[in-house]
C-alpha cells in the first residue's frame, strides 16, 4: 500500500510535517502547526518560498524582517471567508505568536535560484480573495484561489482552498497532472489538507492511476493530509458532512493544465458547455 494518508502525529504544536523526503517527491513541502494563544512558531525558509495560510484564528507574523502586525480573522474554516496569507522569499526568517487559538499552515516549495532575493515578504489575502463556483449539481464547490498561476505571487508555488457541500463530489470529473508536457498538461505535486464539518465526520479520496499500478480509496478524517504525487485524485463528503481542504501544488513549471479520466470527461464537456 503506497504511503499517501498521513495523520496528525501530535495534538499541539507541528502536528503535520511533510517534505519532499518524506514524501519521497521533490518539490511540495506541507506543515502544519495548532497553537495556543501566546505559543509560538518560526522556521527558516531556506532554499523554499513559503505561503503561511491562516487557517483559523489570529497570529502576530513577522517574515523577512519585516513586521506585519496581527494577521487573521477567520475564527472557524467553515465560515467560508476568506484566509490571510503571507508570502515568505527563500533565505528568510518567519516567526508567528498565537494571539488566540489558531491553524497556521506553512505550503513550501523550491525557489527559482534567478529570483532568489528578489521577491519580498508580502501579504497575500484577504483582499483580492473571492468565493468562486466550480461545478454543477452534486458537483458544485466553492473556491478560494490563493496563489494560481493567474497572480505572480511566487516561483512555484498553487495553494487554493475548496468547500465541497454535503453530499457533493470535488476535484471531479477526475483529472491528473502527472507528466511535464505544458501546455497539455504539468507535472504537479500536491497535497490535499482535508477537515470535516461536523470535525466527527470522514470524507473518501481515492488517488489511482490509468495503468492501475496505483490505486487507493481512503477514509479521510478530519486533520488527515492526503498525498498525490501522480494520478487522478476526486473526493467526496457525504450527507451531513461538509469537507474542505487547502491544496498545495508544485513541479517544473508555476502552470496547472490537466486532463480529466477519459471515461468521465463528458461531464467536464457537458457542464462546460451549459
Amino acid at each position: 500500500m503506497a504511503d499517501l494518508l498521513r495523520k496528525p502525529v501530535a495534538e499541539q504544536g507541528k502536528i503535520h510535517d511533510i517534505t519532499p523526503q518524506s514524501a519521497n517527491w521533490s518539490y511540495v513541502g506541507f506543515g502544519l502547526y495548532k497553537l495556543k494563544a501566546g505559543e509560538m512558531a518560526n522556521e527558516t525558509s531556506g532554499d523554499n518560498e513559503v505561503i503561511l495560510v491562516l487557517v483559523e484564528g489570529k497570529a502576530k507574523i513577522t517574515a523577512g524582517g519585516k513586521d506585519f502586525g496581527e494577521l487573521g480573522e477567520r475564527m472557524n474554516v467553515f465560515e467560508r471567508i476568506a484566509p490571510h496569507c503571507l508570502f515568505v522569499p527563500s533565505m528568510s526568517d518567519w516567526d508567528a505568536i498565537a494571539t488566540t487559538d489558531c491553524v497556521l499552515a506553512v505550503c513550501t516549495a523550491p525557489a527559482q535560484k534567478d529570483t532568489k532575493f528578489v521577491r519580498e515578504a508580502k501579504v497575500i489575502g484577504p483582499d483580492n480573495i473571492n468565493l468562486e463556483t466550480r461545478g454543477q449539481g452534486a458537483n458544485t464547490r466553492y473556491i478560494h484561489n490563493i496563489a494560481m498561476e493567474n497572480r505572480d505571487i511566487a516561483d512555484s508555488l498553487l495553494v487554493t482552498e475548496v468547500y465541497t457541500p454535503q453530499g457533493n463530489w470535488s476535484s471531479y470529473p477526475p483529472h491528473r497532472h502527472d507528466e511535464d508536457d505544458y501546455p497539455n498538461m504539468t507535472y504537479l505535486e500536491e497535497t490535499y489538507y482535508h477537515r470535516l464539518n461536523p470535525s466527527q465526520g470522514f470524507g473518501v479520496q481515492r488517488v489511482y492511476t490509468d495503468d492501475g499500478s496505483l490505486d487507493e480509496t481512503m477514509a479521510v478524517s478530519d486533520g488527515d493530509v492526503v498525498l498525490v504525487p501522480k494520478g487522478y485524485h476526486p473526493c467526496g463528503a457525504p450527507y451531513g458532512y461538509e469537507m474542505y481542504y487547502l491544496n498545495v501544488m508544485a513541479g517544473p513549471k508555476r502552470k496547472w493544465r490537466f486532463k480529466n479520466h477519459p471515461d468521465h470527461d463528458w461531464i467536464y464537456q457537458r457542464d462546460s458547455a451549459n
